[in-house]
């Protein structure tokens, strides 16, 4: 069964940096685009980072531009997000997908993962 484990959420102060990680299982990790997504309280889910399977492409959501550094370690089959300068807006849960691609303006997943809070507070 495929599962992505993320890790690495918590309680930030504005301005500070995180990293968040991504570890599947039940796929093989190089197969895949992978990316994060994030979901705040009564919000739609937001694209915010992705990267091809090579880690040669990476693409990142308005909001998080130039703040956010997506990469991945094929040889240990970890995904990882970086975020600097945490903003209160930046609060969320933040989600790992396998598989991801744009078709028309719209995001497709094969799979997610359950999530990790990320709250930054003033």
């Amino acid at each position: 069964q495929e599962q992505l484990a993320e890790s690495g959420g918590g309680l930030v102060q504005a301005g500070g940096s995180l990293r968040l990680s991504c570890i599947p299982s039940g796929l093989t990790f190089v197969n895949f685009a992978m990316g994060w997504f994030r979901q705040a309280p009564g919000k739609e889910r937001e694209f915010v980072a992705a990267i091809s399977w090579t880690g040669d492409r990476s693409y990142y959501g308005d909001s998080v531009q130039g703040r956010a550094t997506i990469s991945r370690d094929n040889d240990k089959s970890v995904l990882y997000l970086r975020m600097d300068d945490l903003k209160p807006e930046d609060t969320a849960v933040y989600y790992c997908a396998a598989g991801v691609r744009a078709e028309g303006g719209t995001y497709y997943v094969d799979y997610w993962g359950q999530g990790t809070q990320v709250t930054v507070s003033t």
